[in-house]
C-alpha cells in the first residue's frame, strides 16, 4: 500500500520496495561520498565457493572505497558451516582488499549469527545497537589490515 500527502513544498510518498528510487539515492550518495573522500570510488567485491556438483556452498558480498573494505553478506551453507569456509571467504576477502590499498575492514552481525565469529579472525567488537527483532542486538566489529609478511611496504617481494 502506498500513501501520498501533497504540501505546497512537495509530495511525500511512502511505499514498499522502490527499485528506481534506491538507484537514485545510490547515484546520488555515492556522488556525495566520492567527492568527500578525495576522489575514492566504491567497488563492489564478492568470494564465493562451490562444490563438485557447482552447488553454492557459501559466499560474501563486500565493497571497497577507499582504504575501507565493508562485508555486506556472509553465508554458508548449514551442512558446510563449522568446516573453515567462513574464514577462508573472509580471508580472500582481506587479501584482495589488501590488494585493493584497503587498511580497515568492517563487518556487522546479529547477536544471533556469528558474534563469536570475527574476534577469532582478529575482528575486535566495537559497538553493539539493540533494538533487532526478538531481543538481539547488531554487532559492529572492525579490523585493521596489514600487508602480508612476504612483501615489504612498497608491495614488492620481499
Amino acid at each position: 500500500m502506498t500513501s501520498e500527502q501533497h504540501t505546497p513544498a512537495g509530495s511525500l510518498r511512502i511505499g514498499g520496495r522502490d527499485d528506481d528510487l534506491e538507484k537514485r539515492l545510490d547515484e546520488e550518495l555515492t556522488a556525495y561520498n566520492t567527492a568527500a573522500a578525495d576522489g575514492a570510488v566504491t567497488e563492489p567485491l564478492s568470494v564465493s565457493v562451490t562444490d563438485d556438483n557447482g552447488d553454492l556452498v557459501g559466499g560474501l558480498t563486500a565493497w571497497t572505497w577507499g582504504t575501507l573494505c565493508s562485508v555486506d553478506l556472509l553465508w554458508v551453507r548449514e551442512d558446510r558451516r563449522h568446516s573453515g569456509w567462513g574464514g577462508r571467504l573472509l580471508r580472500a576477502a582481506q587479501d584482495e582488499a589488501v590488494r585493493r590499498g584497503c587498511t580497515d575492514m568492517i563487518v556487522s552481525t546479529y547477536s544471533f549469527q556469528a558474534p563469536g565469529f570475527y574476534p577469532r579472525l582478529g575482528f575486535r567488537e566495537q559497538a553493539r545497537i539493540g533494538g533487532v527483532p526478538g531481543g538481539h542486538e547488531d554487532v559492529y566489529f572492525h579490523k585493521r589490515l596489514t600487508p602480508p609478511k612476504d612483501e615489504t611496504a612498497l608491495g614488492d617481494p620481499a
